[in-house]
């Protein structure tokens, strides 16, 4: 069986706050460790009201708290928000709290919508456009391949995992010219899904820290007893899909009874087509299903996303995820 990780952006849950959010994450990372994934990572969302995982690098310093063996990380950290001077201390900061331990996955697009742009007081496009120089400065602050005028103190030195992530061809050619793995994310992004991963294998250049192209590919994973369980749990995700795709994104709402029949056409066909990555049913169709993806996509890893109103539910969907497939 190929490594299975899990993907939080730690819901915020109609009727709760951030304390729960960010407490129920710590759980389901503990979760996670104990039932055997590799890697718990936490997505940069800003302005989100359905999402407490804003400040990506302390909320990963919550979940290192909460576990001991399992590797977390970002996935990612939306660099064009941010300085690579900064994100090579935090990233230094976290691998000396958990050493040998730290994912850093860096994404181009921002995260965010322009009124959090100025927010931030980022020109995101401009960014966005200096993204691959970016990488190969933040990669240099935490190894000291190139001669910097500053160094980074945490950072220098620290033993973090790189990852590049993409939803296209551009996330690919990159992460194949400078030698890094390649997350894709087609949990909520399949479109691009085989051309890219055709694309990295085919320009993949070795590099120092990898010598092999590596893929790990996102799947929306909910399992249950039953097919018909787990879709009533997975229709909160449904529910926040659609809302996103809307314009009125909110909190995570409590499962709906056969909410897909209620939907105009246009906003089924919608999740009809994120299906092409998605698990959703009892253990059996679970792993029939991620079974299928491995065989399409090749992937090297599996990571999982799928939030539940019930974070029971999710807990145990990992568990039953993991020994569908061992």
């Amino acid at each position: 069986m190929i490594p299975l990780s899990v993907l939080d952006l730690v819901p915020i849950r109609e009727g709760q706050g951030v304390s729960e959010a960010l407490a129920d994450a710590g759980k389901l990372a503990a979760a996670a460790e104990a039932a055997g994934y590799k890697r718990f990572w936490v997505a940069e969302h800003h302005a989100t009201a359905g999402i407490a995982g804003g400040a990506t690098s302390v909320v990963l310093a919550h979940i290192g708290h909460c576990t001991s063996t399992i590797r977390i990380g970002a996935g990612g950290i939306m660099l064009p928000n941010h300085n690579p001077f900064v994100i090579a201390e935090q990233f230094g900061t976290l691998d000396g709290l958990f050493p040998g331990r730290v994912d850093l996955g860096l994404g181009r697009a921002p995260g965010a919508a322009g009124i959090v742009a100025r927010a931030l007081r980022k020109d995101l496009h401009r960014s966005a456009e200096a993204f691959p120089q970016d990488v190969v400065e933040l990669r240099a602050l935490l190894t000291g391949d190139l001669d910097l005028p500053i160094t980074a103190t945490p950072g220098l030195g620290a033993q973090i995992e790189l990852w590049m992530l993409g939803s296209s061809l551009f996330g690919a050619q990159l992460a194949a010219r400078l030698g890094l793995p390649y997350a894709f994310a087609s949990h909520f992004a399949p479109d691009h899904l085989d051309a890219a991963l055709e694309t990295y294998r085919a320009q993949f250049r070795p590099s120092a820290a990898l010598k092999y192209p590596h893929v790990m590919a996102a799947m929306t994973v909910i399992a249950a007893e039953t097919d018909q369980e787990a879709e009533l749990i997975a229709s909160s995700q449904d529910q926040s899909f659609v809302r996103l795709r809307s314009g009125d994104p909110g909190k995570l709402p409590p499962p709906v009874a056969n909410y897909r029949a209620s939907l105009p056409v246009s906003a089924q066909a919608m999740l009809e087509h994120l299906g092409t990555a998605r698990a959703v049913g009892s253990p059996a169709t679970v792993r029939a299903r991620i079974g299928r993806f491995i065989e399409r996509t090749r992937a090297d890893e599996i990571i999982l996303s799928g939030a539940t109103y019930d974070p029971q539910a999710r807990h145990r969907s990992l568990e039953l995820t993991m020994e569908a497939l061992a």
